[in-house]
């Protein structure tokens, strides 16, 4: 109880201890950071502006891109300072910070997408009755669970992830604060409450899999009874974009989790936690804006409207 009381702050896992490399990893997260925040800004600017776009489904969409950028915001700007001051350290209270939204974040993301393999189902396979089912209501009802799951769980894997006693050092091998890393630093008899609720969040995870899985098998023998060859590419089309985030999202995180920890070495680590933290919130906007008419169409509209508006003003200045 008593390092765990006095610990202070936690060090970092640094990609690299020369100056020239730690500034690459500088810009590199910078140009990571600066297209997920520039990707997930359109996306949810696009929808907001544009009322043909106010449907269930853009709606889920757009909750998807504020939790894609706040997931990226949690983790990649104190890596960033960090690489640029030549530090390593975190305070205690924000590694607590850190784990509590990074886990809010990617939980409730997970948990939207469940909801939007659900509209998609009902949208193909049950279409005369999306209107009644997807209502207004029933879609805030909805994003609004998966916000809450999102906040329930990361309090519970937070709360008891920071409960035990930290006697394994400070040093984090990783370069952000998590999990996994540092239960490593816990003493070897205090953290068998944290395992429970990894093992349950697992459960959770592989239901909202299951889910997923047995939504989009009614989808494609919905699709494939479709006779007109237009409408089938029509109906695939609109569910490609979520099934390739999904797939995106799973197979980074299994991949990251499901390792070998004894034969990887830190810079593994730090390639793999890249994968699952940092790349499916930078692709999700490109996935999804990727020939979808009414996203491109939008935003070209958005964009002429910027130019139209500031070349008013400059036409204007000089009159």
């Amino acid at each position: 109880m008593s390092n765990r009381t006095t610990m202070t702050e936690f060090l970092l896992l640094g990609f690299s201890d020369i100056r020239e490399l730690q500034i690459l990893h500088f810009v590199v997260f910078l140009g990571l950071y600066l297209a997920s925040l520039v990707g997930n800004l359109l996306i949810v600017t696009a929808i907001a502006l544009d009322h043909r776009l106010h449907t269930p489904m853009y709606f889920f969409l757009m909750n998807l891109s504020i939790l894609d950028l706040g997931s990226v915001s949690v983790i990649i700007p104190k890596s960033m300072v960090n690489s640029l001051m030549n530090t390593r350290s975190i305070s205690y209270s924000g590694c607590v910070a850190q784990v509590f939204f990074f886990l809010f974040f990617v939980s409730a993301n997970f948990a939207l997408l469940t909801i939007m393999a659900y509209d998609r189902y009902v949208a193909i396979c049950q279409p005369l009755h999306y209107e009644m089912v997807m209502n207004r209501g029933a879609c805030v009802q909805m994003a609004a669970s998966a916000w809450i799951t999102g906040i329930l769980y990361s309090a519970l894997h937070t709360g008891n992830t920071f409960i035990i006693s930290f006697c394994g050092g400070n040093t984090v091998d990783q370069f952000f604060c998590e999990v996994p890393q540092l239960l490593k630093l816990a003493c070897s008899d205090s953290y068998l409450s944290e395992v429970g609720v990894i093992v349950f969040g697992a459960c959770l995870g592989l239901s909202c899999f299951v889910f997923i899985t047995m939504s989009y098998v009614q989808i494609f023998r919905a699709v494939l009874r479709i006779p007109c060859e237009q409408g089938r590419h029509k109906a695939f089309s609109t569910c490609l974009p979520h099934l390739t985030v999904v797939s995106l999202l799973i197979s980074t995180g299994i991949f990251a989790y499901m390792k070998p920890t004894t034969s990887s070495t830190p810079g593994l680590n730090l390639l793999v936690v890249v994968l699952y933290s940092v790349l499916p919130p930078m692709m999700n906007p490109i996935i999804y804006s990727m020939r979808n008419k009414e996203i491109n169409g939008a935003l070209s509209k958005w964009m002429c409207w910027r130019l139209f508006s500031k070349n008013k003003i400059s036409i204007f200045l000089l009159w």
